[in-house]
């Protein structure tokens, strides 16, 4: 059987296969159809000081390739989070990352000092990116001295690594993923979703209550791909690709592009168990190619350059 395990920095992963923050829940909410031991990491819906409502219905859309998104950090706080979600992940045989949301660097890092000392936490992911909040601006994730300015805030306030979650809504990812390196990020997630929006042309009214939202789903892997690629050619720390991956195929993609591993999402709406299956998926790839291990895909894009 090909060997699945992967690095990250100081962290050991079973697989390459992560869920994507806000498509898999709090904690254990999918175990039923992906036991977490069949993934290398859960990652948390956005975890914020207070709780949230969200915003207004209608709040999801479905397009022709994926769907729009405005759910706007709905979750019940931290103070939940530590209470009831904690030990409930705290059995899980897979890394726990736990994404962080904040109105200011100073929040962000207040929100990382208080989860520090949390053993079930294997590893912080801050989210820099939705664009559902702030009327769809994206501060964090397009000024690249306010994204290494929060990243900072958040490595001196805690131990544990930490992955910054880029947006795909600007001109030159790389120029983040430098600045989040710089500021102390030991990982980086590329990408949020991209910013949409549907109007139906009749009545006028919009598809989601917020007018713009996030666009996921499979008709973003392009410029997922393009923008991890872009990533991983700009920083020395590892890359995980997210963004349209919905089988074995698209797990392989982004490793081919250097991408140490990857986050899945949207596809898990319309197939709630494809977690639950894509590692062994992955490793049946690799063994009808005649491979021994994901590390001899990683970065193949590179090499055939190199080699031209």
């Amino acid at each position: 059987m090909p060997s699945l395990a992967v690095t990250l920095g100081e962290l050991q992963l079973a697989n390459p296969i992560l869920s994507a923050s806000g498509t898999f829940g709090h904690g254990l909410e999918m175990e039923q159809f992906a036991p977490p031991e069949r993934l290398g990491g859960l990652v948390s819906k956005t975890v914020t000081l207070r709780p949230r409502p969200g915003n207004p219905a209608p709040r999801i859309h479905e397009t022709e390739a994926g769907f729009l998104n405005s759910i706007g950090l709905e979750n019940r706080g931290l103070e939940t989070y530590l209470a009831e979600t904690l030990p409930e992940v705290a059995g899980a045989d897979t890394r726990i990352f736990c994404n962080i949301g904040g109105e200011s660097p100073e929040e962000y890092a207040r929100l990382a000092a208080l989860l520090d000392e949390r053993s079930e936490i294997d590893a912080l992911e801050i989210n820099l990116s939705c664009p559902n909040v702030q009327g769809g601006r994206l501060p964090f994730s397009t000024d690249p001295a306010l994204a290494e300015r929060c990243v900072r805030a958040v490595r001196e306030a805690t131990s544990k690594p930490i992955f910054a979650k880029l947006s795909p809504n600007v001109s030159r990812i790389a120029e983040l993923a430098v600045a989040v390196e710089q500021g102390g990020a030991d990982g980086i997630t590329a990408v949020n979703t991209l910013l949409g929006m549907q109007v139906d042309w009749r009545s006028g009214k919009p598809g989601l209550a917020t007018v713009m939202g996030g666009y996921s789903g499979q008709g973003i892997k392009p410029v997922a791909l393009r923008c991890a690629w872009e990533c991983v050619q700009a920083v020395s720390i590892p890359v995980l690709g997210c963004g349209g991956i919905a089988d074995a195929d698209d797990v392989l993609e982004f490793l081919a592009v250097g991408c140490a591993a990857v986050q899945v999402g949207t596809a898990s709406f319309s197939d709630p168990g494809l977690l639950g299956h894509l590692a062994a998926d992955l490793a049946a790839r690799l063994e009808a190619a005649g491979l021994e291990s994901i590390a001899q895909v990683r970065g193949s894009l590179e090499r055939h350059l190199s080699a031209k």
